[in-house]
């Protein structure tokens, strides 16, 4: 059925594939922003706006690479510098996005239920990240990949 799909819609290959990126880049991201909140005990504030720059901005470098070889198959090596300049500039919206809503988020909504702030700031992050996953794969697809 999978196959079938695929056959009649491949843009479900490339969002299938860039799932799978972006979980691999998301983990990469959370596990950075962790270890910089336990080390720097920085939770919410404008220390998250550094923190989250630096987890995210890691994540977007291994982003580049697995999205063009494997997510979007791109083959093109003569707009190398070109192409990674596209990439960057949506994902630095994409940034500017996932950073703003972490930052309104740990500041501005105090954490609910008992969590702890560091376990909202994680709450904070995942919504954050869905909003910006839906802005990159656009514009990786539509600007930096497309055939």
């Amino acid at each position: 059925m999978f196959q079938k799909l695929v056959a009649r819609f491949p843009i479900v290959k490339q969002l299938v594939r860039f799932v799978v990126v972006g979980g691999i880049n998301t983990g990469i991201d959370f596990l950075i922003l962790n270890i910089e909140m336990f080390f720097t005990k920085i939770t919410s504030g404008p220390g998250m706006l550094a923190q989250n720059a630096i987890s995210f901005g890691l994540a977007t470098i291994n982003s580049y690479y697995l999205n063009k070889v494997w997510t979007f198959e791109d083959k093109d090596k003569k707009n190398g510098k070109f192409k990674f300049t596209q990439f960057l500039t949506v994902s630095i919206i994409g940034l500017i996005i996932n950073t703003s809503l972490i930052y309104l988020f740990t500041t501005f909504v105090d954490p609910m239920f008992g969590i702890g702030p560091q376990l909202w700031a994680n709450i904070g992050k995942v919504l954050a990240t869905g909003i910006s996953l839906i802005w990159n794969f656009l514009g990786y697809k539509f600007i930096v990949f497309k055939k």
